[in-house]
């Protein structure tokens, strides 16, 4: 550890800061670690007391439910969890790109410690249609081994052709360089149209395999699809020490300067990944039209629990680590403010953070605060740090309003997110009695106040046109003809963004986007009544229910393979998010949100003797030889044992579970992460 301003600081991240983050921001070092050391002294202490006053708003409300009382609204008015509504008023957030303010299309999540993932992210803002549709389940069937399948390649074929009717009618005119009122530029022969706000390039190739064969010569239709990318420092990322946060800090400023790389071995050669360049067509006057070749990026730190032992405060605690990363992602945003790097990530000149698990509007305020506090370190003008504010917690659905007034002048981001929400609710209501189902709590009434409020109070606050909606994952990467079907209740619910788990997923999606307007839909909505609170605190109580032996048995291990199967690939590989089969064997894009849910339903079903230590355990075992199975492949792969980390780590979720904070799993995992890798 190295001295800085008073802060011991990790070699490996001072080194980093101060060779690559600071050179070229006009920062010196020795005013720099002064102002970072003045940002800990003053918010440190106050995350601690905002964690405290998260502790005490539980500790009221579980001794209201074992004394029998009513946990209703005037009781959470009483005690403050619930606090007055603002006065209407509209954001006044300025200098948001149009990716975020004025277009609707998907969003991807994407690990920041894995370069080559973060590079297909970034790079998926334009995606081929032919190549979505060939190689998934979105149609019937699939291709036939052994090079190109001509029967599939004709339902490709006419399925794209059936999206060009609705979405560009008459498309054919503007081929050999005719006119349309839709088109907006030409590379060649192949036009480029805009419908919904998004682009449609369709790609005229008659020397391509596929375009030769076409009458029209039409060798693909290429998509803009994933309009914004969150790089992820949190749920989806197993980053428990400098070293970690080095790895993921260092590959967000590969982004911001444009020359990330990441080489792999595919099929005998070495690949390359690189950032794709901006794409340039001829507008119709003559005029070179430049367009976006990547997603609009933003990082997303992690919330305000955890601490890192990257940095010790003077008193030897360890630094709050979402304090760390407002300091240093915003800093490495300033590559990108200054032109330093080979692209431009925001033209409008502004740095994107989003900010998770925030609980009501103190919380929401602190942050804001902290970002002013950030920007008088580095020199940039108020607001200039942009925050999405995650609505995830119970506390900040309810809340919802006043957390979004509390940073309306640089919000750009709500969303909501069913598994942390969900999880949250749990635990909030843990001691109120046995909860439904999980597989029940999709159809419980607080879910459907959860969703629709959440849109009715930001186009209430004046989102529209001015920042983004969002909706949760699809979480079945396998499963795109589900997602097809499904996922098109996003933009009908009035989101202009929607998480997906892959490039090839915001493709299909993008379709979503031209079957929908959704800014005109955001202006049915806000014609609407704004949903009351009573649904949002309906607790999915299972009142009055007496499952059967074969029903617990089925939930336990549901939940039990669901833990098991994340948990040994983050304790002992430090793998934060991947495609882990489920109990019945489909493959599910999962972070840290699927945990919590899972490991507080059990841990609430054992509080309330619904099970007992020793159906869990003996869900556990049987469970432990499932995931063991579903990974023989994985050379990586150690097998569970009662006795290894992973294991163990498992186990303590559950067991461990009532008295998590919040009912997160970071403190347990973080814990078990830093043991698996001592031992090597």
């Amino acid at each position: 550890m190295l001295d800085r301003a008073g802060l011991r600081v990790a070699g490996v991240l001072a080194r980093f800061v101060e060779e690559r983050a600071l050179p070229g921001t006009g920062l010196e070092p020795e005013r720099f670690w002064a102002g970072v050391a003045d940002i800990f002294s003053r918010f440190a202490p106050e995350n601690r007391a905002l964690l405290a006053r998260r502790d005490e708003l539980q500790a009221l409300i579980d001794a209201r439910y074992a004394a029998g009382g009513a946990v209703d609204e005037a009781f959470l008015r009483s005690i403050g969890y619930l606090v007055p509504e603002p006065e209407p008023f509209t954001i006044g957030t300025t200098a948001v790109d149009p990716e975020i303010a004025t277009t609707a299309g998907p969003q991807l999540v994407v690990p920041s410690l894995n370069a080559r993932f973060v590079l297909n992210a970034a790079n998926a803002r334009w995606g081929s249609l032919y190549d979505a549709l060939y190689g998934t389940d979105a149609l019937p069937g699939s291709p036939r081994p052994g090079g190109y399948d001509p029967e599939r390649g004709l339902q490709v074929i006419a399925r794209a052709r059936a999206f060009l009717d609705g979405a560009v009618p008459g498309w054919r005119d503007a081929l050999g360089g005719g006119a349309h009122p839709q088109l907006v530029g030409r590379r060649g022969p192949s036009p480029l149209f805009r419908h919904n706000g998004l682009h449609v390039e369709v790609v005229v190739d008659r020397a391509h395999p596929i375009g030769r064969d076409d009458p029209d010569g039409v060798a693909d239709v290429v998509l803009e699809s994933a309009l914004t990318t969150i790089v992820d420092l949190e749920d989806s990322v197993a980053a428990v020490d400098a070293d970690d946060k080095v790895a993921a800090y260092a590959n967000w400023l590969g982004l911001m300067r444009g020359d990330l790389e990441e080489s792999f071995e595919k099929g005998g050669r070495t690949l390359t990944r690189r950032l794709n360049p901006d794409r340039e067509y001829t507008a119709p006057d003559g005029s070179t039209l430049a367009l976006p070749g990547r997603s609009l990026l933003f990082v997303r730190n992690v919330g305000h629990l955890m601490t890192t032992p990257a940095v010790l405060l003077p008193d030897g605690s360890q630094a709050p680590e979402g304090v760390l990363d407002a300091v240093v992602t915003a800093l490495i945003g300033m590559h990108d403010l200054l032109g330093l790097g080979r692209f431009r990530n925001s033209r409008a000149g502004s740095i994107y953070i989003v900010k998770p698990k925030i609980h009501g509007s103190d919380e929401c305020a602190f942050t804001n605060r902290l970002f002013d506090a950030v920007e008088d370190l580095l020199g940039l003008a108020r607001h200039t740090i942009k925050v999405g504010v995650m609505d995830e917690e119970r506390r900040t659905s309810a809340n919802l309003a006043a957390c979004i007034h509390a940073v309306r002048d640089r919000i750009v981001f709500i969303n909501t997110g069913f598994l942390d929400r969900t999880g949250d609710e749990i635990h909030t209501a843990m001691r109120a009695g046995p909860m439904i189902r999980k597989a029940e709590m999709r159809a419980a009434p607080w879910i459907d106040a959860y969703e629709k409020r959440n849109v009715a109070i930001g186009l209430q606050c004046g989102l529209s046109g001015r920042a983004q909606i969002g909706k949760g994952m699809w979480a079945a990467p396998d499963r795109m003809a589900d997602m097809l079907e499904q996922k098109g209740a996003h933009p009908r619910s009035g989101a202009n963004t929607a998480w997906v788990p892959s490039p090839t997923a915001a493709t299909l999606h993008a379709l979503h986007y031209h079957e929908v307007d959704v800014f005109e839909r955001q202006r049915e909505i806000a014609r609407e009544a704004m949903p009351g609170l009573d649904g949002l605190l309906t607790v999915p109580l299972a009142n009055g229910r007496n499952w059967r032996p074969d029903e617990v048995r089925e939930e336990l291990e549901n939940n039990a393979q669901g833990i098991l199967g994340y948990v040994v690939r983050w304790v002992d590989q430090g793998v934060g998010c991947s495609k882990v089969p489920d109990i019945h064997d489909v493959g599910l894009m999962e972070d840290r949100a699927t945990l919590r849910i899972s490991s507080q339903h059990m841990a609430n079903w054992l509080l309330h003797g619904v099970c007992t230590p020793h159906e869990v355990d003996q869900a556990f075992a049987r469970m432990a030889a499932k995931v063991d199975a579903q990974n023989a492949g994985d050379p990586l792969y150690r097998e569970l044992t009662p006795d290894g980390l992973a294991y163990r780590a498992a186990r303590a979720l559950v067991f461990e579970g009532v008295g998590q904070p919040s009912g997160y799993t970071e403190p347990l995992l973080h814990a078990y992460r830093r043991r698996a890798k001592g031992a090597g």
